[in-house]
């Protein structure tokens, strides 16, 4: 389920070499499963399960989805609450500027 998902995040990675924080995806529609990426190594790594995270993002796995491939605007997401973020928003901000390139 998340194979695709975080392959397309790692793509996007390459281009924010500087952004070195643990991203956790938490989707609500399937069970509440859970991916942390820790981004502090290229190419990033992965862990399924909960656990501690600088940001955490939850929402469906349809926008997840929508997000990695740019059909979903993130500002948009979030204003419209289908998008839950728990952490510092200025790493939520950038976080949004990586997905969006």
């Amino acid at each position: 389920m998340f194979d695709s998902l975080i392959s397309q995040f790692q793509d996007k990675l390459k281009f924010a070499p500087d952004f070195k924080k643990t991203v956790k995806f938490v989707v609500k529609d399937h069970d509440d499963a859970t991916v942390i990426v820790d981004c502090s190594d290229r190419p990033a790594t992965v862990t399924e399960g909960d656990g501690e995270a600088d940001l955490t993002l939850i929402a469906d796995l349809d926008l997840f989805k929508g997000l990695m491939d740019g059909t979903k605007d993130p500002n948009m997401a979030f204003m419209t609450r289908k998008l839950k973020i728990k952490g510092n928003m200025g790493l939520a901000m950038r976080l949004n500027s990586i997905l969006e390139d």
